[in-house]
């Protein structure tokens, strides 16, 4: 006798009030457990998603299922759903699932939409899973007219209000009831605290920036609405919020998070928590600090090593710190400071003592000009052999071009001579491949031609001592912003070690400053620029 099926009962509804209401979850697990006993099926597992759209695969409980029924050996024999709807409502998904538990011995089974194995059945079930995906878009396209229409009139739909409101009932339509915002005594002042402190300070500094408030508020306990420890992303969000101006937008993003066009979004009237002179004095401080819009300062301040130099411990930045108000500065390995010895040992040396070690290295050993020949001895012999390579090769496609010029004289002088006739399909397809060759190896020809001019960098002694000179002087010169152009032209990484500091560059970088600089100055298009990745 065999073995009763094993089956798992997977059910769904969309929405989270359909679950707190048991609308259909309920239904839906005695229809199972019925279908179930009455074909013999041994119920081993129950998967319930409670508030989860069929549209995307992002459901514990529906990976959880996937996974004990793609494992081997597989946890259940069959998959039973009340419809195919129920197990996705995106006819591609469906039948990569299908396929996936398929491999794996485990069939899907429609409790309302029974179906067989047939190449007919196969096809039916791909149009209604095409039906469920076009009902569903339709669906979200109507709920979100509605969603829409009610943020016209004032009224809140449903989701979590920004700190600082809090959602209350409206008025009353048939059975429904319409929320809508108000301000929340509880947490307004947090908001209120946020911007002052922004614009103002906390009366013994200036304005603090929105690290600074993420730190005032932390460290004081105030903490979000949950209970939890604020944020960078957090306090920008509410920096940037129009609701606090009594304007709130609905629909600006997607389920991408992608913004909408302006003609999309409705502009929903709410209880003002921020004046407009406030708020748009906080807009424009922080679009001045927007490192997209004003260098940061790694890039456009005159420290000599910031954004090159790093722990060896940790590979952590090492970062300016100061002391005795002021008066000494160091660097300091940034994760130390943030996580104490707990991150890494770390270390802090005086910012002169490194930054003379440093420039005093490059000067005596990496600008000598026997030392520079040295180095670039290398890498110019590479790029010689390599543009010999492109000389040879100009000279193939110039001799390829030659000859098929020559091969179509020889055609032209046959026709004319009476020798060939020019209606001969085959000699006009000749001609035209011939045609093809000799322009095609002149356009080749032309861009190898360029490609040689653009790496005609001649490298003389004079020119390594000229450069030699000029960025010694420029290292030892007064004007910090020059010294570190310099220093980052000829060295790319600085490692600063128990016992001793490692200098590392590019020698590639280096020759590409050396050519440029024409012995007088390096050329400073190669060092690279700084857009951080924000927040």
């Amino acid at each position: 006798m065999s073995l009763p099926l094993r089956a798992a009962l997977y059910l769904r509804v969309s929405t989270a009030r359909q679950a707190e209401h048991d609308v259909s979850i309920p239904d839906q697990k005695r229809q199972g457990e019925a279908y179930c006993q009455a074909r013999g099926y041994d119920l081993v597992e129950t998967f319930v998603e409670a508030g989860a759209s069929a549209t995307k695969d992002r459901r514990p409980e529906f990976q959880r299922m996937m996974e004990a029924g793609t494992t081997k050996p597989a946890a259940f024999d069959v998959v039973v759903v009340h419809s195919f709807s129920r197990f996705f409502r995106d006819h591609f998904e469906l039948e990569f699932y299908v396929r996936r538990l398929a491999k794996a011995g485990v069939k899907l089974i429609s409790m309302t939409q029974e179906l067989g194995d047939d190449p007919m059945h196969a096809m039916m079930c791909q149009i209604m899973a095409l039906f469920d995906e076009y009902q569903s878009k339709e669906i979200s396209k109507h709920t979100l007219r509605a969603m829409k229409e009610n943020a016209r009139q004032g009224f809140w739909n449903g989701s979590l209000p920004p700190i600082g409101y809090r959602v209350v009932d409206a008025e009353k339509r048939g059975a429904k009831i319409k929320k809508a915002l108000e301000i929340d005594p509880l947490t307004a002042d947090t908001v209120r605290l946020a911007f002052r402190l922004y614009l103002e300070g906390d009366g013994v500094c200036g304005p603090l920036g929105v690290k600074g408030v993420v730190s005032y508020l932390n460290t004081r306990r105030i903490l979000t609405r949950d209970g939890g420890r604020w944020g960078i992303g957090q306090v920008h969000r509410m920096l940037t919020r129009p609701t606090y101006i009594g304007r709130h937008e609905f629909n600006r993003r997607g389920k991408t998070k992608v913004l909408k066009p302006d003609d999309q979004v409705v502009a929903v009237e709410v209880p003002r928590l921020i004046d407009q002179a406030t708020f748009d004095a906080v807009q424009a401080n922080l679009k001045a600090r927007n490192p997209k819009v004003m260098p940061a300062r790694v890039v456009s301040g005159p420290t000599l090593l910031t954004g090159i130099c790093f722990c060896a411990d940790c590979g952590g930045a090492m970062t300016i710190r100061t002391g005795k108000s002021g008066r000494y500065r160091y660097y300091t390995c940034s994760i130390k400071a943030r996580q104490g010895e707990t991150g890494c040992k770390g270390r802090s040396i005086p910012m002169p003592k490194l930054d003379d070690l440093v420039a005093e290295h490059l000067e005596k050993r990496l600008l000598d000009p026997e030392r520079l020949e040295e180095i670039l001895s290398a890498i110019l012999d590479r790029r010689q052999e390599h543009a010999q390579r492109r000389r040879d090769h100009l000279a193939e496609l110039n001799k390829k071009a030659a000859e098929a010029s020559a091969r179509l004289k020889r055609l032209y002088d046959a026709i004319e001579g009476g020798v060939a006739d020019l209606d001969d399909p085959a000699l006009k397809d000749r001609i035209t491949e011939l045609k093809a060759i000799r322009d095609q190896a002149q356009v080749d020809a032309e861009r190898a031609q360029a490609g040689l001019e653009g790496q005609r960098e001649v490298i003389t002694p004079d020119k390594l001592r000229a450069f030699s000179e000029a960025a010694r002087r420029r290292l030892r010169g007064p004007n910090g912003g020059y010294r570190r152009d310099y220093l980052r032209a000829v060295a790319q990484r600085v490692e600063v070690a128990e016992g001793e500091v490692r200098i590392m560059g590019s020698k590639s970088q280096l020759l590409r400053t050396l050519a440029a600089s024409q012995g007088v100055l390096p050329a400073m298009g190669g060092v690279p620029g700084s857009v951080p990745r924000w927040r």
